[in-house]
């Protein structure tokens, strides 16, 4: 991939929620494209906030909810955000929910006029019929997080899968980066097996892969439809944990067309608004902005630029 043109000048980021739109059309853009949301059936949503509620047991600190209302209250938020198609990343922890949870989603999409159909995958016998299954019924968006479901991404039981998605072109949002917490399968060893095997999969790596920034990075280079998400990444919370190496920057300039806004809404514990002041803060330009909020993630979506 060739260097990036000299950056355009960068407007700063909007302070507050509430500053999201006036910011979007400072800059010319119609709407943000965020990959990484989060919508869950509401028994699983509790348990997850639960966990965050015990953070400082997992990782050592206060993980606060920002979001902690009802689903319809979310939506509105994000819809005043101007985020355009609202996924509903969800994902297994153990074989038999996958499904389970693409039924949901499934619903979720069709009850929710700008939701996304989304759907994931867990390594079981059958992987590759109900994710053939799913992308039949409209499935534009898949979640896998390799930590919290403590599988290898290349078990050669998820074959099918990759086989399947790889065929048809739609992406996989994976966690596979080892922060917050590394796992027996996290890390980019085993995400660049299965590219090797399938090295027109479209993976977006959820995080950049922190804190293996550079590795992940070396993929997006080196694959054509592998993206990397922005999400927490830069931001105050983050920095103390993972920070961005300072080469890390020029990389992203040189990868502008393959970073996509994610955010982890609604379990992030600061204002949706700074993870889009964090991006203007590492000073790459409105234009590589402008492809991050909303070009590269409406392409992998199939928005439209009113």
């Amino acid at each position: 991939m060739s260097s990036s043109p000299q950056p355009s000048r960068t407007t700063p980021g909007p302070r507050t929620d509430a500053d999201i739109p006036a910011y979007l059309e400072s800059v010319g853009l119609p709407g943000l494209a965020d990959i990484h949301i989060h919508f869950l059936p509401e028994p699983m949503l509790r348990k997850v906030w639960a966990y965050f509620d015990a953070a400082g047991e997992h990782y050592g600190r206060d993980w606060p909810i920002e979001y902690r209302y009802d689903e319809a209250t979310r939506l509105e938020l994000l819809r005043g955000f101007g985020v355009r198609a609202i996924p509903a990343l969800a994902y297994p922890h153990k074989p038999g929910m996958a499904q389970w949870l693409n039924t949901w989603c499934a619903e979720f999409a069709a009850r929710v006029p700008d939701g996304l159909h989304c759907a994931t995958l867990y390594p079981e016998d059958g992987v590759g019929e109900y994710v053939a299954q799913a992308v039949s019924d409209g499935a534009q968006l898949f979640k896998m997080h390799v930590q919290v479901g403590r599988f290898a991404p290349d078990d050669p039981l998820l074959d099918p899968a990759w086989s399947v998605l790889e065929e048809v072109g739609v992406p996989v949002v994976i966690h596979a980066g080892s922060a917050p917490l590394p796992g027996e399968y996290t890390g980019c060893s085993r995400v660049a097996k299965v590219l090797s095997q399938h090295p027109d999969l479209g993976l977006v790596i959820a995080h950049l892969g922190m804190p293996e920034y550079d590795e992940f990075a070396d993929l997006a280079m080196k694959y054509p439809n592998v993206h990397l998400d922005t999400t927490m990444c830069g931001t105050d919370f983050t920095e103390q944990i993972a920070p961005l190496p300072t080469a890390y920057r020029a990389r992203l300039a040189d990868l502008r067309e393959k970073v996509v806004l994610g955010t982890d809404f609604p379990n992030i514990p600061y204002p949706y608004a700074h993870q889009i002041e964090a991006l203007t803060r590492l000073d790459l330009g409105d234009e590589w902005m402008r492809s991050v909020l909303w070009r590269n993630g409406a392409s992998l979506l199939g928005l439209e630029d009113d």
